[in-house]
């Protein structure tokens, strides 16, 4: 009867329904990546097996024990992303963001974004009572000023999508109202003042590829051959998909992935992939996968036993959330193209391991909650 009662207890405590999300979204994204490229497909299983495998025993360690090592992760954090900088930084596509060592290859900033969440989360835990003092914001304004140094020399989408994590993990430690909005207030005029600047031809904020990239986004028309090309049959892709798609692994010269229309489909515009091979319903299937991950993630933090599981499990909410909708914003032509993969689904083993990691966490931070509930 005692076993039996610790096997109910471990099944209502663990939590299996987004274990299924999960598994169920890189599942769909392997077939998208084996239509796109199939000589990668057989990378991506075994990112998701050491991926599982590292998910399961994370999510067994106490979060607790793990934050109170927030300083050695944060140094950790900073050399990671500094060697890229180094000569064992590779690049890729125009941008900096790879180390290579030996034949192995890794993006830091992908598991920069996890560790930033764990630091952060016990800095704001240590700090909730002072977090609207202005000796506070600015140290916080300074802690993730210089990770995201080295990383917008690198990577400009990746800085952005680390200050939106930044932002929400603020939020929820519990960061004044008047503040957020008098930032925003700041933000909106300073980002039209930046990007009037940017797109001018003696600007030297950003680096080429990435003021192409915002002009062919404004002009699409003028840079259809070159820098708007890729984003342009994305959106054809697209559409063409209709209601139900092509069909999966289609022989039709005319798709994307036959007629080489897109390079590299199988990373930042898998999207497209799966719009034009299962359509409408098949893109929905994605986005609403997508949607309910982040969405579990966040009722997880909701009903946490403290600030720290709510910021971990919250921030890594905020990272499938708005990641997601970046990535196919890029490739429907809402936003400019910026390079960052599609959670669970594009293909890249060190973006995948590393979001299997913030799941482990965020089972983590269930798991001891609902531990401590009972007790």
């Amino acid at each position: 009867m005692y076993k039996q009662n610790k096997i109910r207890g471990f099944i209502k405590d663990y939590d299996f329904k987004l274990i299924f999300l999960v598994i169920s979204l890189t599942v769909l994204g392997i077939f998208a990546i084996g239509s796109a490229r199939q000589a990668v497909q057989g990378r991506q299983v075994m990112g998701m097996a050491l991926g599982l495998f590292l998910m399961l025993i994370v999510s067994f360690v106490d979060y607790h024990f793990v934050l109170k090592f927030y300083q050695l992760i944060y140094v950790l954090t900073i050399i990671l992303l500094g060697l890229v900088l180094s000569p064992l930084g590779d690049d890729a596509g125009g941008a900096r963001r790879w180390l290579m060592i030996g034949t192995f290859r890794f993006q830091p900033s992908e598991l920069a974004k996890i560790l930033l969440i764990l630091f952060f989360a016990q800095y704001i835990m240590l700090n909730k009572d002072r977090l609207n003092s202005f000796g506070i914001i600015l140290l916080s304004l300074l802690l993730i000023a210089i990770p995201m140094l080295p990383v917008v020399l690198e990577d400009l989408s990746t800085t952005i999508m680390i200050a939106i994590i930044f932002c929400v993990m603020m939020y929820l430690g519990g960061l004044s109202y008047k503040l957020i909005l008098a930032v925003l207030a700041i933000m909106v005029p300073v980002s039209v003042i930046f990007l009037t600047i940017v797109i001018q031809p003696d600007q030297n904020i950003l680096q080429d590829y990435q003021q192409k990239r915002i002009l062919a986004w404004l002009y699409p028309e003028e840079y259809k051959d070159a820098e708007a090309y890729q984003q342009n049959n994305s959106m054809m892709a697209i559409g063409s998909g209709q209601l139900l798609g092509k069909g999966y692994n289609n022989n039709e010269i005319s798709s994307v992935k036959n007629g080489n229309f897109i390079s590299e489909a199988q990373t930042d515009f898998i999207f497209a992939v799966v719009g034009e091979e299962w359509g409408f319903l098949g893109s929905c299937l994605i986005i609403i996968l997508e949607f309910l991950i982040a969405l579990e993630c966040a009722l997880i933090g909701w009903k946490a036993r403290d600030m720290a599981g709510h910021i971990i499990a919250g921030g890594t909410a905020a990272l499938v959330c708005f990641q997601s909708f970046i990535n196919i914003g890029v490739a429907t032509g809402l936003i400019p193209n910026t390079g960052l993969p599609l959670p669970f689904v594009s293909y890249g083993l060190t973006s995948l391991v590393s979001m299997y990691l913030g799941m482990g966490f965020v089972l983590n931070v269930r798991w001891v909650s609902r531990r401590t509930r009972n007790d």
